[in-house]
């Protein structure tokens, strides 16, 4: 079982999107859900994607400032996935 970063809820690794933050720094949307990388997941609905954003909820997963760019990255990569 794993949480939301956004709402919360705990749910199964299948049912959530994973966010990982490389070796190098970069934050990006783990398709696979197996790539090597800190990760932070995420239900697979665009509310969660901007409660995360909202709440600041990456930010804490990954100890880091994340820009605007990359959220609309990710929102983009959601979208599509």
């Amino acid at each position: 079982m794993r949480q939301c970063v956004g709402c919360g809820e705990m749910k199964s690794k299948k049912e959530m999107m994973r966010v990982i933050k490389t070796a190098e720094g970069q934050i990006v949307l783990d398709m696979t859900g197996k790539q090597n990388g800190r990760g932070a997941y995420l239900c697979k609905t665009e509310q969660c994607l901007k409660k995360a954003r909202k709440s600041r909820g990456l930010e804490r997963s990954f100890k880091m400032r994340i820009p605007e760019e990359i959220y609309d990255n990710l929102e983009e990569e959601f979208i599509e996935g």
